[in-house]
């Protein structure tokens, strides 16, 4: 038999192989880049082309951004030696005018309502966001008007004292859940690091604080607020670009969690 005859679809076996060749190819597309995709639970895809795209590695594409000009954004830059190294006359200033901060967010720094929890938090967080609020870069109807009068020395020292305290156990402690895979992995395909890594326990990024304990309510406002663009004092956008593109049960999950989980119960002076 001549090349010409065997390769030819006159030739059964050559038919019966190129066949088998083709369905086989059909079959591990259609099953890894469709039906493996949609058989992620922590991922949902608007139609069958999204998970296509996501299963060949192009990341889907992201909502519209406002960029309205006339919206304030944080002008915070954090370096190293933006908060000096905190003395005890500092940490006293600071817990002379943390009395006045009680009511919200407890008198130990633990909020007893579904404010932040400020014991222990990082310096470098807390004076980004009161200056945040001071310069209009971030609203609220009680924060606004109490940081409005804050001096940058009045700021550094409540960072300073909240920062001293020790982190202790939420007021409204829930069960431990075990860690969802937004938490751990992230999303790759839709740009979303893991949480940990800028909210790690063990390290964290500057200016991003430790989650561990807080409010399950005030965690998921503040990732819907990023998400809508509500709140944008994030530098970069990169919590508005992260909440963006996770899904509701993403930011249900991820609020859950970090509300189940103790503290680490250290200081975190900086």
């Amino acid at each position: 038999m001549s090349a010409r005859d065997l390769f030819t679809f006159r030739n059964r076996h050559f038919s019966l192989g190129v066949g088998l060749t083709a369905a086989i190819l059909v079959v591990t597309a259609i099953a890894g880049f469709i039906v493996l995709p949609f058989a992620q639970p922590w991922v949902q895809f608007a139609n069958v082309w999204d998970a296509i795209c996501s299963a060949a590695g192009v990341p889907q594409r992201a909502p519209s951004v406002d960029l309205t000009p006339d919206k304030r954004l944080s002008a915070v830059v954090l370096t190293s030696r933006t908060l000096p190294r905190p003395n005890q006359e500092a940490i006293g200033r600071g817990a002379t005018l943390a009395q006045r901060c009680a009511i919200c967010h407890g008198p130990t720094g633990i909020s007893r309502a579904d404010s932040p929890n400020l014991a222990g938090q990082y310096s470098a967080v807390i004076y980004k966001e009161l200056h945040d609020f001071r310069s209009g870069a971030r609203t609220n109807a009680v924060m606004t008007p109490f940081a409005v009068n804050l001096t940058d020395q009045e700021i550094a020292d409540l960072s300073n004292y909240y920062a001293y305290l020790p982190r202790l156990p939420a007021y409204h402690p829930t069960p431990q859940l075990p860690k969802p895979n937004i938490v751990i992995y992230g999303a790759p395909m839709r740009g979303i690091a893991p949480c940990g890594s800028c909210h790690g326990s063990l390290d964290n990024k500057t200016g991003s604080p430790w989650l561990e304990g807080q409010s399950e309510t005030y965690l998921k406002a503040q990732l819907q607020a990023f998400a809508t663009s509500e709140r944008r004092n994030d530098i970069s956008q990169q919590m508005r670009n992260i909440a963006r593109a996770m899904t509701p049960q993403e930011i249900d999950e991820a609020a859950a969690y970090y509300a189940s989980q103790p503290p680490d119960v250290v200081k975190a002076v900086d």
